[in-house]
């Protein structure tokens, strides 16, 4: 038995909760995978899961070899890419989870460069705006916008993002411009739900001091970012769309900004990875190159 393979068998399968999973993690047979756990558990003589034909559940033995394990095995990628000739060059698998308004507008412009630079990294990009748990579904880190409470996360901020309030020339000019966050009441808006709560977003304004929440009513309400912009786009109401959005399809003619004078809060835009986990290389030069991309739109996005 490969006892290194065992325990990240075991790791994989402590981390997604059952062997289906942990194995299509590790590109490996589902029957190899229980074959290794069942091997290790032999050899130390305890029972390390409790199964069932439902779920796959850790024993308190087990959790306590699960903890040794990580170290082990994060003690063992460091030391690999310690001495490993290959340090300047990451390769292997990448999975990167990243909401679909960002993935299409922001990085999927940028991805020749970062596949020019590490050709030996094979990227595979996640897009949704659904908040996915990064340890059982093997991602290795996300791009999120807005505070990160999971404190199993650890975040690297590396910018933020502004929002405009907006509508197709053709819904403004059939409805008429808003002088006022409270006008905003007469008006037809597109509301933004989270995925996670099923709760809508409020719209937050302010200036010069003053403060403005609105909570709307809408006969729309969506939970992906893309969607979202292709209803302002067909003229459906007034949105509030992320700036480095709106100030593309501004150019096009496809957008105007409505109630110029009031602004709204930007979100922190960050980077997460588990904390539980060593930083690989490949992560580490990712999250290097995400905050360069970040950076160089920024400085290109009107305030």
């Amino acid at each position: 038995m490969d006892k290194i393979k065992a325990m990240e068998a075991f790791a994989r399968v402590v981390e997604t909760g059952g062997f289906t999973r942990a194995a299509d993690l590790l590109g490996s047979p589902k029957a190899t995978v229980s074959t290794l756990v069942q091997d290790l558990e032999t050899q130390l003589g305890v029972r390390l899961l409790h199964r069932t034909t439902r779920k796959v559940t850790v024993t308190a033995d087990g959790a306590a070899f699960y903890e040794r394990c990580l170290r082990i095995l994060e003690d063992l990628r460091e030391a690999e890419e310690a001495v490993s000739t290959r340090q300047a060059s990451p390769r292997g698998r990448l999975r990167v989870d990243v909401a679909t308004s960002l993935a299409s507008y922001l990085l999927a412009p940028a991805l020749p460069d970062f596949i020019a630079r590490y050709p030996e990294i094979r990227l595979e990009l996640g897009c949704s705006d659904r908040l996915v748990n990064l340890v059982s579904e093997g991602v290795d880190c996300a791009l999120r916008m807005g505070a990160v409470v999971d404190t199993s996360l650890i975040a690297r901020r590396i910018g933020s993002m502004r929002f405009v309030t907006c509508a197709a020339p053709a819904y403004l000019a059939a409805r008429g411009r808003p002088a006022h966050p409270d006008d905003l009441r007469e008006h037809t808006c597109i509301n933004y739900f989270m995925q996670r709560t099923g709760r809508v977003s409020p719209w937050d304004f302010v200036r010069e001091g003053e403060r403005v929440e609105v909570l709307l009513d809408s006969p729309l309400a969506v939970n992906d970012s893309n969607v979202y912009v292709d209803a302002a786009l067909g003229g459906m109401g007034i949105a509030q769309i992320p700036s480095f959005i709106f100030h593309k399809l501004q150019r096009d003619g496809e957008l105007e900004p409505v109630l110029e004078d009031w602004g709204s809060d930007p979100l922190p835009v960050h980077v997460v990875y588990p904390s539980n986990r060593h930083l690989s290389t490949k992560v580490r030069v990712f999250v290097e190159w995400a905050a360069e991309t970040f950076e160089g739109y920024s400085s290109l996005w009107p305030r």
